[in-house]
């Protein structure tokens, strides 16, 4: 049996190969009777409709290997004849009679029994597959009909490797080697792409062809075919049907590895397909014909497909960064280059950089988490304070890139998806979690995305960086104002929302841009509403929390229940790093009644009745409700009365706590204070004394001066002139 051998050049081999020939059982299979009888019964089942000795029946017979309908003496009788005729093209008479005048036209072979060193029999068929694939550009191609024919083979070489002489041949070395333990089908295959950096040269050359061949046609690869077809036959039918694949195949099949028609078998194969495609970007059809000449313009000598996409990725971010007046990567590559990105966003070991930085920490915190899906990646965003320092900078970086491109964030756009598509149509892709942000309490927002949209408010919140909006609005007051806290913070770990908080203390005292203003107003408002969005407060009121506010914090909906409650237990709380945060907020909530929901749904109907006029921000509102609330003749509900009288309380123990830290704290105190009139009324008067004071001090020293110059007479005046002048 050929499977026993170990050379194809063995005198045995040859006496059997100048046999099979001389049978030529590859026109009519009822010559090798051995197969005729093993093979009858699959025959009558699966190739009934082909009449009996056609030579279409072997090609019937391979297409059904390794199915439910292929028997085990037939499949061993089949493989043994194809290992014959894989090494010969002119034993299989289809492809002869369809390819006898490519073979000429292109192999410059003219004979059925021409035979030479130069040109083997081997040689024909791979000088044929070469020429199948090309372009229109390329030119030489191969007739129709006998492309159809070089693709017959190929998809049935792909079933065994054995089928396949030059692989065989080239490849038995690292077949022993790394795949000895690969016996089940199309293993040996899978091994050899798994271990292509390890290959000797000539092994890794004819495994990285195949691979850029599949990349192209991966009907080639008949068994992941098999495998798929429940996906193919829903979602991919129609780039399916095409007889020119061009890669369209896979992208179908990677876009759908998540749908309920995907089985096991399918998605490791899509998944396998996707691994080794990132070792060298020309495994990749449809990128590779996209992005090749920038690659060789932008990205030289960079092979692995990761590397080439980070390095075009990188100039498409800095060009739009630097406002250049026209793109270094072509049009039809960005667009190609963004499939990539969102692919392999999609499984985190698809970028082995980052694979690599967490492997310990995924199994570690996230053994029981699958792959795919981005699913890993959320486990590890979701216990980034246990990660390791290494892994922990990986992934901040990562958060940065999707937060200013949120459409890398694979479970950001899958979970979202229909959101996105309600609300953000006419968003650009860059402003799609802003879009989103904006619509989440909105009625019609799906609960699963509002609750992502929230971990990612959550992230945001803990480091500026995180947020790019913030991050341009206030790009002067950080440094200006938060310097300090900047200088206390490492590259590539959160700030833990220092700066944020730092911000918003300047924006109570009315000091920041307007830009940054609006900015700080938003997050101000949207952590007021979730205490889970105001980092500093979490991690300095987590046990104070657990204890005084057990019910309100585990609430479904928050409204900003938590912190009422905090700021109703302000008395009951003993962490000092709590209670600072606690004050924070009411004076925070004092410079704008928006970031105090429970007082502003409390007085919303008073402040449209008293105070429509006001404008909202710097404390006007609140210091319109204080004078309402002062003023006898006006009637303010009773919650908002009450709502209002807690707060006063509030700020009274806060002043006796935390006293005014300079002139604009003690000024919005004071503006704010219900007693603010009797105070402005009391200032005004002794700004007045003094005023008259002076007046009465400076005529009375005017007056003594001239008498003074009436006693001492012009000369002495001159003189004590002179020497005063003298002196200075």
């Amino acid at each position: 049996k050929p499977l026993l051998f170990n050379s194809d050049i063995s005198p045995t081999f040859n006496t059997l190969k100048d046999l099979v020939q001389e049978a030529d059982p590859g026109a009519d299979y009822r010559i090798d009777r051995a197969l005729n009888e093993a093979c009858e019964s699959v025959i009558q089942t699966a190739c009934k409709h082909i009449r009996n000795g056609d030579p279409m029946i072997l090609s019937c017979l391979m297409e059904h290997l390794y199915t439910e309908k292929m028997v085990e003496d037939c499949e061993h009788r089949l493989l043994e004849l194809q290992y014959f005729i894989a090494r010969d093209w002119k034993l299989d008479p289809i492809l002869y009679k369809k390819c006898q005048g490519d073979a000429a036209r292109l192999c410059h072979t003219h004979g059925w029994n021409e035979t030479s060193e130069l040109m083997p029999a081997g040689a024909v068929f791979s000088c044929l597959y070469r020429h199948a694939y090309r372009s229109v550009e390329q030119g030489r191609r191969l007739s129709r009909d006998c492309k159809v024919e070089v693709q017959r083979i190929l998809h049935q070489r792909a079933i065994d490797v054995k089928l396949d002489p030059e692989l065989q041949r080239r490849c038995m070395a690292d077949l022993g080697k790394w795949c000895s333990e690969k016996s089940e089908t199309g293993q040996e295959l899978e091994c050899l792409q798994d271990h292509l950096e390890d290959l000797v040269s000539d092994c890794r050359d004819v495994v990285g062809n195949l691979t850029e061949l599949e990349s192209e046609d991966i009907q080639i690869e008949a068994l992941l075919m098999r495998a798929c077809e429940p996906v193919i036959q829903s979602y991919c039918h129609e780039v399916a049907d095409n007889q020119i694949d061009s890669g369209d195949l896979m992208e179908c099949l990677i876009q759908n590895k998540h749908q309920k028609e995907m089985n096991e078998k399918c998605a490791v194969g899509v998944t396998h397909f996707q691994l080794v495609q990132i070792k060298d970007f020309r495994f990749s059809y449809k990128f590779k014909t996209a992005c090749k000449e920038d690659v060789l313009k932008l990205c030289p000598n960079i092979k692995k497909k990761v590397d080439v996409v980070i390095c075009l990725s990188t100039t498409v971010r800095n060009d739009t960064l630097q406002d250049a007046k026209e793109q270094r990567v072509s049009v039809k590559c960005r667009k190609q280059l963004r499939v990539e990105e969102v692919e392999m966003s999609e499984d985190i070991r698809l970028e082995p950089e980052l694979y690599d930085s967490c492997k310990q920490d995924i199994n570690r915190l996230c053994q029981n988490v699958a792959f795919g899906n981005a699913q890993v990646v959320e486990c590890l965003k979701e216990n980034k304070r246990q990660l390791s320092s290494r892994c922990h900078q990986k992934i901040f970086k990562l958060q940065e890139v999707e937060m200013v491109d949120p459409e890398l964030d694979y479970q950001l756009m899958r979970v979202c998806k229909h959101m996105i598509r309600r609300f953000c149509t006419e968003s650009e892709g860059k402003n799609v979690l802003q879009c989103l942000k904006q619509n989440k309490n909105s009625e019609l927002m799906d609960p699963k995305c509002k609750q992502m949209i929230t971990k990612r408010q959550i992230t945001q919140n803990t480091d500026y960086r995180l947020n790019p909006v913030l991050k341009k609005a206030c790009k002067a007051d950080i440094p200006k104002f938060c310097q300090s806290v900047l200088n206390k913070g490492a590259t590539d770990t959160e700030l833990e929302g220092q700066v944020i908080s730092c911000l918003k203390l300047k924006y109570a005292d009315q000091r920041l841009s307007p830009d940054c203003e609006d900015q700080i107003r938003v997050i101000l408002q949207e952590s007021a509403l979730d205490y889970r969005l105001d980092p500093q407060l979490q991690i300095h009121c987590t046990q104070e929390i657990s204890s005084l506010c057990p019910e309100e914090a585990a609430a479904q909906e928050q409204t900003g229940q938590v912190e009422e409650c905090l700021k109703i237990n302000l008395l009951k709380i003993k962490q000092e790093a709590c209670k600072k945060e606690v004050l924070n907020m009411l004076k925070e909530s004092k410079a704008d009644i928006f970031v105090d929901p429970v007082l502003h749904t409390a007085c919303a109907l008073d402040i449209k009745h008293h105070c429509a006029a006001i404008p909202p921000g710097r404390g006007r509102q609140m210091s319109c409700l204080m004078e309402a609330l002062q003023d006898k003749r006006v009637r303010l509900q009773p919650e908002c009365k009450k709502r209002l009288q807690d707060r006063i309380d509030m700020w009274s123990y806060a002043a006796k706590v935390a006293p005014a830290e300079g002139f604009s704290d003690l000024a919005m105190q004071v503006m704010t204070s219900p007693s603010k009139n009797y105070i402005l009324t009391v200032i005004g008067v002794g700004v007045a004394l003094l005023f008259l004071v002076g007046m009465f001090c400076g005529r009375f020293t005017k007056r003594v001066t001239q008498e003074l110059k009436d006693r001492l007479g012009p000369p002495l005046l001159v003189q004590r002139k002179k020497t005063y002048t003298w002196r200075w």
